[in-house]
């Protein structure tokens, strides 16, 4: 579908506005908050004194970056949109096709976002230079580090040179992301990484590995019409429903090596409320083209995770 090279003269500013704040993805940023909190009452439970107001710097300081990557997402997933017909739990928006804005202004979004990211790293910590002699509550350099590394696995993800998500190896990537560094992010904001929490992020990311499994699921044909080879392009269903048992088999797995060690019993024990939503959606997929189960069952989980957690840390 080509693209309109006008930057959006024809449409009025609301509807831009509308169109970016619906292309950021306001739900599944909530869900990050959920995780990245996660992250942040881990370190807290392994020893760390929370600081509010660093771990709020911390998060604000995330959010452009996940922002930008959702805009770099819609900006390369233009021609599926345009194929697709939707679900409630698409990855994208279908905010530019639904309002017949031009391609660019997402890839434009998506480098104003990162910039200010960047911008913003430098102005606070400025100020509060200035202001005590110290930065205090701007990430330590590993914090940053780790941030640094969301963005480019997050644009590669979509974007050139890489373009994960369209040469098979999206799913492990968006696992990687949001399964385990971005609450391992919230880990080093609070306190330090070390292997034992990262650990415990394993589980989920594998149900987030099973999760993309699944939304990608309806947009197979339109995907493979635009050249976009996910998973579920690539493999017969039948493979894909083995796939997402191995997925959610080393997620127990996963979970059982860390019970009791670098994962609370409570916090285990709590996350199995997810168990029957994810053995539903296994069930369903490829068989019902609606992700609803094991999308569900992630959130259930994430949920139930950070509840766990909190009672830890009580």
């Amino acid at each position: 579908m080509p693209d309109s090279s006008r930057p959006g003269a024809d449409h009025d500013s609301l509807t831009v506005l509308r169109a970016l704040i619906e292309m950021s993805r306001p739900d599944q940023l909530l869900l990050m908050v959920l995780l990245y909190a996660t992250g942040v009452l881990v370190a807290v439970v392994a020893g760390a004194t929370l600081d509010p107001l660093s771990a709020l710097v911390g998060f604000l300081l995330f959010s452009p970056v996940a922002v930008s990557v959702h805009y770099a997402n819609e900006y390369a997933d233009y021609e599926t949109d345009h194929l697709t017909t939707r679900t409630p739990f698409s990855g994208g928006s279908g905010a530019l096709v639904r309002t017949g804005l031009p391609r660019r202004l997402a890839l434009r979004a998506a480098v104003a976002a990162l910039v200010l990211a960047a911008v913003a790293v430098g102005v606070v910590a400025g100020i509060e230079l200035w202001a005590t002699g110290r930065v205090t509550t701007v990430p330590d350099a590993k914090a940053l580090g780790l941030l640094a590394l969301i963005a480019v696995l997050g644009w590669q993800y979509s974007l050139p040179p890489l373009a994960l998500a369209w040469h098979g190896w999206g799913e492990l990537d968006n696992a990687l992301l949001g399964g385990v560094l971005l609450p391992v992010y919230g880990v080093a904001v609070a306190g330090e990484v070390t292997v034992a929490s990262v650990l415990a992020f394993l589980p989920f990311g594998c149900v987030v590995f099973v999760n993309l499994l699944a939304t990608t699921w309806p947009d197979r044909a339109a995907d493979a019409a635009v050249g976009k080879a996910t998973l579920a392009t690539r493999l017969s269903a039948g493979r894909l429903r083995w796939l997402y048992a191995g997925g959610l088999l080393a997620g127990g797995v996963s979970m059982a090596a860390v019970h009791g060690g670098p994962v609370p019993a409570v916090v285990c024990w709590a996350s199995l409320l997810a168990a029957p939503f994810l053995l539903w959606g296994l069930l369903a997929y490829t068989r019902r083209r609606s992700p609803f189960p094991t999308v569900a069952g992630m959130v259930l989980l994430a949920g139930a995770q950070f509840a766990g957690w909190v009672v830890a840390g009580l």
